[in-house]
């Protein structure tokens, strides 16, 4: 089973389950990453090559304010910067070398939160993203960042 990643094509993760009824039908969400279901849980897909993350905000997402707590969207855009490099990664896994974000806006519980982004540069060992997260369409967060390829899967 594969996915389309623009032009070229990539072996889907056996780690990723296909969901196939319900809000998230067509999506896909990792298996084998506890934190991210507790987190979330976290979906994407591919569009047109572009990798798309996405979660439905409830009331666990939420700080005491009542509006999404940053460390849940850092948390998501962390999860997205993973599904935006994936066609640069050639197989590989990766950590986390830089994440940077700016809060534009608050999310709110019940809002469909989705992330998108670019890769802007891919190196032989390094992948350099930016990405936007937004709530209902209002861009909430700008986000940049750096993985460092690690090992082949």
């Amino acid at each position: 089973m594969s996915e389309q990643i623009g032009t070229g094509e990539m072996e889907r993760d056996s780690r990723l389950q296909l969901i196939t009824q319900g809000e998230w039908a067509g999506w896909s969400m990792w298996r084998s990453d506890a934190f991210e279901q507790r987190a979330g849980p976290f979906y994407e897909k591919f569009e047109g090559g572009e990798g798309i993350t996405a979660f439905r905000a409830g009331q666990e997402h939420m700080n005491g304010g009542g509006f999404m707590h940053g460390g849940c969207l850092m948390t998501f855009a962390d999860s997205a910067l993973f599904t935006i490099a994936r066609p640069a990664m050639e197989g590989s896994f990766g950590v986390t070398m830089n994440l940077s974000g700016d809060f534009l806006d608050s999310a709110r519980v019940g809002e469909f939160v989705e992330a998108r982004g670019q890769i802007t540069r891919a190196a032989k060992s390094i992948v350099f993203v930016r990405g936007l997260v937004t709530a209902d369409d209002r861009p909430v967060l700008s986000f940049t960042g750096i993985i460092k390829k690690v090992g082949r899967r």
